[in-house]
């Protein structure tokens, strides 16, 4: 019997340490809440994730001890292999069923084509139906090839995108 996304736990949120910005703009357009510091020390990584509650994914050791409970070591190199590692260890379970802005991490919302007429190139308006907009940085974002890989990528690992 499966779980409907209701019946699931909530999912968990994350901060990625410098080492692992690639995986979180992954997990954010997974619909994961992921914060990202390029630039934060051990401490102030492990600061941020107590207070709010975060598991801390890196791939220094020593900081994932530090971390304690909280700490989640990424021993694997590529994206593919870390979403699997993450999977398999528990932590996420596919897409969910909004996607985030890649870059500040905020939940995208949907806006009328007209919106966009504006704000994307021509071709795009002409050959896209939906678009959405980060109501944090106001970029705007489609399915386009990029979403195509993205998705790709999602199905040999075995997951489809949310409907």
């Amino acid at each position: 019997m499966s779980m409907t996304q209701d019946e699931r736990q909530p999912p968990h949120r994350f901060v990625a340490d410098a080492m692992l910005g690639r995986l979180a703009k992954w997990l954010r357009m997974m619909g994961y809440d992921v914060t990202f510091f390029n630039d934060a020390d051990d401490l102030a990584l492990l600061r941020h994730a107590r207070a709010e509650g975060r598991l801390l994914l890196t791939r220094d050791r020593a900081l994932a001890r530090r971390a304690g409970s909280l700490g989640v070591m990424i021993h694997h190199q590529t994206l593919e292999a870390q979403l699997k590692e993450l999977t398999a260890r528990g932590f996420i379970d596919g897409p969910l069923d909004e996607t985030r802005c890649p870059v500040c991490n905020a939940r995208l919302q949907p806006i009328a084509k007209e919106d966009a007429r504006e704000r994307v190139p021509p071709y795009v308006y002409q050959t896209q139906d939906e678009f959405y907009e980060c109501p944090q940085c106001h970029r705007i974002y489609w399915a386009g090839t990029h979403w195509q890989n993205v998705t790709r990528t999602w199905a040999a690992l075995g997951w489809k995108e949310e409907e």
